[in-house]
């Protein structure tokens, strides 16, 4: 009997700066038979966020740091390929944190089954009913709070969460405003995804655009990369405006201490609320949003994009696309 070989990344050194394949070490080994309990798990799309460098760091996080030697940490959807678990039965997919590898073995703890539906491909449940889905759905709607009329900026918009939370946000009647790193990005945005302007932050000064876009000011700024565009955005704030800091992607590559924003006193002038966020205080209130993403879906009123990246053995260099802007929509590797 072929005994299958489970291919895997793991991480071999804490970066520093930006992320370098060294980081990273190439194993291959046999799998060893099922235990009573458990389930083998193929995986087959890995999700990359930028979260995976938080948790290469060597500091906790809202999740334990990645230990060295330790196989990297990463969202997968992936079918089941063997189980001795009454809960899951083979061929049937499922989603949760297996990691950078081709095979995993668990217990069934953390693992989600997908409905069976043909209609539905797998790479949804990355691009808009999984993980991505809830941060955008419970983000914007439970933190931002935004009202009919309201404008809404986003940052990082051509991203996988950006580009829902615009598109939620014109759903519910706001006026929005999306910063991105390219020309293709930000016509992407207006002329697919409904956005009222776009600003590409590469060739223009954010904080003159945003007063050309947004002349009554800003009530709701949806953050994904902190540094000088959320400094820009704090300058223009109105009262009573809600600022959702998701991500701080500008700063994970920093080597040195990151100044605050200097605007940060306009919270109090302006009597603003920012709240950070992390999505897995959502995940009992899952349905609520798969309920409406998934309406929204039917009805043409929300669209997702999903970057493909062939092969795990291009994981860690696809990984930097989050990093230098490369990647449109959710990314995700192809096992």
């Amino acid at each position: 009997m072929t005994v299958k070989v489970n291919r895997q990344w793991r991480l071999a050194a804490r970066p520093t700066g930006s992320i370098q394949k060294s980081d990273f070490e190439w194993v291959e080994q046999p799998l060893l038979s099922l235990k009573e309990g458990e389930v083998l798990v193929r995986n087959i799309l890995l999700s990359l966020d930028p979260t995976n460098r938080v948790w290469m760091q060597e500091t906790d996080s809202y999740l334990p740091a990645v230990g060295i030697g330790e196989v990297m940490r990463g969202g997968t959807i992936g079918v089941v390929e063997e189980s001795r678990n009454v809960n899951f039965h083979e061929g049937t997919h499922v989603q949760g944190l297996l990691g950078w590898q081709d095979y995993a073995v668990n217990d069934g703890t953390g693992l989600t089954p997908l409905p069976n539906n043909p209609a539905i491909p797998l790479t949804a449940y990355f691009g808009l009913f999984g993980h991505i889905g809830l941060t955008a759905y419970f983000g914007l709607l439970d933190v931002g709070k935004p009202q009919a009329g309201e404008t809404l900026v986003v940052s990082a918009a051509a991203g996988a969460t950006g580009s829902l939370v615009g598109q939620i946000g014109k759903i519910k009647g706001c006026r929005v405003v999306g910063i991105a790193g390219s020309e293709e990005k930000c016509r992407w945005l207006t002329d697919e995804l409904g956005f009222d302007a776009a600003i590409n932050y590469k060739t223009e000064s954010v904080l003159e655009a945003l007063k050309r876009h947004c002349p009554s000011g800003i009530d709701v700024y949806f953050d994904n990369v902190g540094g000088e565009i959320l400094d820009a955005a704090l300058s223009l704030i109105n009262q009573k405006a809600r600022v959702v800091l998701c991500g701080l992607i500008s700063q994970y590559n920093a080597t040195e201490p990151v100044p605050g924003p200097y605007n940060f006193s306009n919270i109090l002038v302006k009597r603003a609320r920012i709240e950070g966020f992390i999505v897995i205080d959502y995940m009992n209130r899952a349905q609520e949003a798969m309920a409406d993403l998934g309406k929204w879906l039917a009805e043409g009123k929300i669209k997702y994009r999903v970057d493909v990246v062939e092969g795990l053995e291009r994981a860690p260099e696809a990984l930097g696309k989050l990093f230098d802007g490369s990647n449109i929509g959710k990314l995700v590797v192809q096992l």
